[in-house]
């Protein structure tokens, strides 16, 4: 997609907000297929994602690689991006105005450019962003379906977080899981959708051509 990539490369040496001066290597855009039906949505560029300029590459983007394959998708297949493109330093968490800037500037471009049947949002600080909502218990809100604009928006837990604890595979699993069903219903809706403005196009040409019929 054009303008996805002509957003990519107006990323490359941008100086918009500090974290373009507080160490970064490179900008971490995003990476994947730009028609992608799900869209990963992380909080921001560790060390290793900063050094190769690839999103989720680390210990956490394996174990996101192994569980996407237990869907049946590869990272090919899906977008993966996060809510800062350059690596605040230390690993803090990305300040309001960084925040503010990146997503204004790319983020919202890209979800709306790629057009995702599910945006994910990994883990408790991107599902906060993206959702606009505070003090986020992820235990509460993983897994289910919540809008934002015109997307549909699913948090689920972080790969890290099952890195940590062994007891977070299981909802994060499932979590996989349920993106899947959720493409699927989206996907059967969008057909729905597309079915019924296809009956009724050609009952509106039927009905122009009996009208036409009427008048000889």
């Amino acid at each position: 997609m054009e303008e996805l990539s002509k957003l990519a490369e107006s990323s490359i040496g941008c100086m918009l907000c500090p974290l373009a001066e507080q160490g970064r290597t490179q900008v971490v855009f995003g990476h994947g297929n730009p028609r992608a039906d799900i869209m990963f949505i992380g909080e921001g560029p560790g060390s290793n994602e900063d050094k190769q300029g690839i999103p989720f590459v680390g210990a956490a983007g394996k174990l996101l690689t192994q569980l996407l394959e237990t869907i049946g998708l590869e990272r090919e297949d899906v977008y993966i991006t996060n809510i800062v493109k350059c690596r605040p330093p230390g690993n803090r968490d990305p300040k309001p105005e960084e925040i503010e800037t990146c997503t204004n500037r790319y983020l919202f471009s890209q979800m709306d450019l790629i057009g995702p049947k599910v945006i994910a949002t990994l883990g408790r600080f991107a599902s906060s962003v993206i959702l606009e909502m505070k003090n986020v218990a992820m235990g509460g809100i993983h897994g289910r379906k919540f809008t934002k604009g015109t997307h549909l928006v699913v948090p689920i837990y972080h790969p890290a977080a099952a890195l940590h604890s062994r007891a977070n595979m299981k909802p994060l699993t499932e979590d996989f899981e349920n993106l899947r069903r959720y493409v699927e219903e989206k996907a059967g809706e969008e057909q729905r959708v597309l079915a019924e403005a296809v009956q009724i196009e050609t009952h509106h040409v039927f009905d122009e051509k009996a009208e036409q019929m009427g008048l000889f």
